[in-house]
């Protein structure tokens, strides 16, 4: 539970395996393609805690770098998505520089790679697998086996719902649709596993382009309300916030 005032700073928690107060910050970890909802997920957390940890996918080769958030003091973790030893170094990164993970916030926004199948390379083939697909899968396991151990810990699995779809002269995007299938799915499956937790599972999704930092701020407000939200997938969008 998160009491009023104080708690938006530094939660309290009533676990009985795990307890953290004002003598021990809240840590936060988010993972993710660089896009503008995940850096607008970073502002959101650099409002609650002085520290977070953030590993990004490995960029493209015509992604922009990640962008600073401004006041902020983020830690940035070396994240090789298809190495389950990357995925357990994270962990023992974020306890060495949080003391713990409380929340862990996973970020889908794939890039898009509108070429014909034909022109699609062995390479492109094989970093969708490994950066979009295999990485979540070493990550998640490693986080559940962490939040375990402690008997707390939220993980959100985020996904923008509607990916941008260029204009008529543009190729289809076969990629980024595969990868946010791929995202959901896995999501839904650890929704489905995970009822009766000791940790909590969030989905979350957005249909409208543009309301990024509505929608982080939204995704905050609902996993600081974890125990009426957790088990859910909570869907942003103009008309209103739908939790299935």
């Amino acid at each position: 539970m998160y009491c009023h005032g104080v708690s938006d700073i530094v939660p309290v928690h009533n676990s009985p395996f795990f307890r953290y107060t004002i003598s021990m910050s809240r840590g936060i970890l988010i993972t993710g393609n660089e896009s503008s909802l995940l850096t607008a997920l970073c502002v959101e957390a650099a409002k609650r805690v002085e520290n977070y940890a953030v590993a990004f996918i490995p960029r493209e080769q015509d992604q922009e770098a990640p962008k600073v958030v401004p006041g902020d003091r983020r830690i940035i973790l070396d994240w090789n998505p298809p190495s389950p030893v990357s995925a357990k170094t994270i962990l023992l990164a974020c306890q060495n520089n949080m003391e713990h993970i409380d929340d862990a916030i996973l970020v889908c926004v794939p890039p898009a790679y509108r070429k014909k199948a034909e022109d699609l390379s062995a390479i492109e083939i094989d970093r969708l697998i490994d950066c979009n697909i295999k990485g979540w899968f070493f990550l998640v396991r490693e986080l559940v086996a962490e939040f375990k151990k402690y008997g707390h810990g939220n993980l959100s699995m985020v996904l923008a719902s509607e990916l941008g779809s260029g204009s008529k002269e543009d190729q289809t995007d076969l990629v980024g649709p595969i990868a946010v299938s791929a995202f959901r799915s896995f999501a839904q499956g650890i929704l489905l596993s995970s009822f009766d937790a000791a940790y909590n599972v969030m989905g979350f999704s957005m249909s409208e382009p543009g309301e990024e930092n509505a929608f982080a701020a939204y995704i905050f407000k609902t996993m600081e309300d974890e125990k009426k939200n957790s088990g859910k997938w909570h869907k942003y969008g103009k008309f209103g916030f739908l939790g299935r």
